[in-house]
C-alpha cells in the first residue's frame, strides 16, 4: 500500500519542479510585463505547494502559518499590480 509520503515524494514534488521550470521559461520569454507578473505570481503559488508538501512529508504543521502569510502577500501583490495596470491604462 502506498502511503501519503510516498505519493508526495514521487508525484507531487516532481510535478511542482516541472511546473516551476515551465513557469520560469514563461517569465524569461514572456513578451509583456503582465506575462512576467503572472509567472511570478504562479511561482509564489508553487512555492506554497512546495511548503505544504514539505510540511506534510516531514510532519511539521508549523510551516502552514508561513503558507498563510505567503498566500496573503502573493494576493496583495497581484492586486497591487492589477491596480498599477489599470491606472496606467487610464492615463493613455
Amino acid at each position: 500500500m502506498i502511503s501519503i509520503n510516498d505519493t508526495i515524494f514521487f508525484i507531487a514534488f516532481p510535478s511542482l519542479v516541472i511546473s516551476f521550470l515551465l513557469i520560469l521559461i514563461r517569465i524569461i520569454k514572456g513578451p509583456t510585463l503582465a506575462d512576467r507578473v503572472i509567472g511570478l505570481d504562479s511561482m509564489g503559488y508553487i512555492a506554497i505547494g512546495f511548503i505544504i508538501c514539505y510540511s506534510i512529508y516531514f510532519n511539521s504543521p508549523v510551516l502552514l502559518d508561513i503558507v498563510t502569510v505567503l498566500a496573503l502577500i502573493s494576493f496583495l501583490g497581484t492586486a497591487a499590480f492589477a491596480y498599477y495596470i489599470d491606472k496606467g491604462k487610464k492615463d493613455d
